[in-house]
């Protein structure tokens, strides 16, 4: 696997969304300027959402306006939660990706989107024909996609169903995502090849929550899976608010790099670029 087949998704956007002193907009902007430089396949920069649910990202449109794209192969993904910040994302020319978390956990859809796991079928449908007549393309979050807290079924049937649903209605990259950290590597193993296999034409990738403690092991399990898209962020900064051990955060993108570099697999990044946001990013995660 090359570095251009492999995608490694860079989410500085799911890192920041749950502190709780807000990030000036200026240090955001420079931090996200550094990232692009390093030659991620794609950036999750910044998100389209109700500032009441997500004060972090109310001034997405500003940071978008200040990132200097000049330079940069990587491109822009934003997160959307309803048809207004969809409509909000595309106006963008710059924003190449809409993400949209579809969760598989009714519980867990109405509490993120205040919105059933049916009407968010509605969105998405919605969300593919603007990101069509806008040069976009969708990118859907199997939410809750290992499991929940919350005593909703959960099995690999119910995944199955539900990529095969979002799939027939045109979605050409599903993310499967562990929201909580509840994902094993004998489950990413379990149901990530049976995924690809039964969907060879869409790009599947992962987007999983760990402790530290297991995510060298995650990570393995993943790649040896056939994973070829696969988000992460520095550090390991973030992760789902709700997680109820604070461990829990994203896949540190060191992590991935480094075990990518342990199988022999060429990552072509800027890692002097890489090193600068690594310091920098003392000023926002402390």
């Amino acid at each position: 696997m090359s570095q251009n087949q492999f995608k490694l998704v860079e989410c500085p956007r799911d890192a920041m969304q749950g502190l709780h002193d807000f990030v000036p907009t200026e240090l955001k902007s420079e931090y996200l300027n550094l990232l692009l430089q390093v030659g991620f396949d794609t950036l999750d920069f910044g998100s389209f959402v109700s500032p009441k649910a997500i004060p972090q990202m109310a001034d997405t449109d500003e940071v978008l306006a200040n990132l200097d794209l000049s330079n940069t192969s990587t491109k822009l993904l934003a997160i959307v939660a309803n048809l207004r910040g969809v409509e909000d994302a595309v106006k963008h020319e710059q924003i190449n990706y809409l993400g949209f978390p579809f969760s598989i956990s009714e519980t867990f859809q109405q509490r993120n989107t205040n919105s059933s796991i049916e009407k968010s079928l509605t969105t998405v449908e919605k969300m593919l024909s603007l990101c069509y007549k806008h040069n976009k393309t969708a990118v859907v979050y199997l939410s809750m996609g290992f499991g929940n807290p919350y005593g909703d079924e959960w099995n690999y049937e119910i995944v199955e169903k539900w990529a095969d649903v979002l799939i027939s209605k045109g979605v050409k990259i599903l993310s499967l995502a562990d929201t909580v950290g509840v994902s094993t590597p004998e489950t990413i193993t379990e149901i990530l090849p049976k995924l690809i296999s039964r969907f060879s034409n869409p790009e599947i990738g992962i987007h999983l929550h760990s402790t530290p403690y297991e995510r060298f092991e995650k990570i393995e399990a993943a790649y040896n899976s056939g994973v070829k898209r696969i988000d992460s962020a520095l550090k390991g900064f973030g992760g789902c608010p709700m997680a109820a051990d604070d461990l829990t955060g994203n896949i540190a993108t060191e992590d991935v790099i480094a075990y990518l570099n342990s199988r022999g697999e060429t990552v072509e990044l800027n890692m002097d670029k890489w090193n600068e946001a690594m310091g920098l990013s003392v000023k926002i995660f402390n």
